[in-house]
């Protein structure tokens, strides 16, 4: 592919739980392309912010907001809950998210084979992608998928009150004013709620061949 065109993009946005992550990871490892999830980036912020004493300093945001490597996405201590919830409360603020936009278009400067994923990516970060995924699910199929990963580490946990927090994010996410989760016009739905993980993998891949000799047809 790589030799055939000089570039290609992927915008893949949908709700948690959606499947949109473990979507991008297959697309990245299938086709090659490097992927980046932007909720990292907003975990990351939220991780920084926590350590600073909760500080919103528009200054210290700024600068850690530069210096952001790979190994600092993939970090474990991501993935409290305290994160997860100030994750989601700083996805609101503009500032925030003018940073992190510049570290996402500075990523697609480097990188001219790119997937990302995330809720604004089709509608703000990649508005010409090559092909623009969305991703849905029925509320009760993502509670179960995202209960059965908390259970792992919390054998407390209630089925309700996941469904409960992915409604609530849900609803945050539609309804902020800044860059809310939206279908683009030109997307392609994909709806898993009913689909198993071979059947959603065979899906993607199909619909990634196809605009990758739509594109290399065109080329020539």
């Amino acid at each position: 592919m790589k030799k055939k065109i000089k570039k290609f993009h992927i915008a893949v946005d949908g709700s948690s739980a959606s499947g949109k992550t473990t979507a991008s990871k297959i697309i990245s490892k299938k086709f090659k392309l490097k992927l980046l999830s932007s909720g990292k980036l907003y975990r990351y912020i939220a991780y920084k912010i926590i350590k600073n004493n909760n500080s919103f300093d528009k200054s210290f945001v700024r600068k850690i907001s530069r210096s952001i490597s790979e190994k600092d996405l993939n970090s474990k201590k991501l993935y409290s809950q305290n994160i997860t919830n100030l994750s989601s409360i700083i996805a609101k603020k503009k500032y925030i998210r003018n940073y992190l936009k510049k570290y996402q278009m500075d990523f697609i400067k480097k990188n001219k084979f790119v997937i990302i994923e995330g809720r604004d990516i089709a509608s703000k970060i990649l508005p010409n992608a090559d092909l623009k995924l969305f991703f849905k699910c029925s509320i009760q199929k993502k509670a179960l998928r995202r209960f059965k990963e908390f259970k792992k580490n919390n054998s407390t946990i209630k089925i309700n009150e996941v469904e409960k927090a992915l409604k609530l994010r849900d609803f945050s996410d539609k309804n902020r004013k800044e860059s809310p989760l939206l279908f683009i016009k030109g997307a392609v739905l994909v709806d898993t709620t009913n689909l198993t993980l071979k059947q959603m993998e065979d899906k993607i891949i199909k619909l990634v061949r196809m605009k990758i000799k739509q594109k290399i047809d065109a080329n020539i």
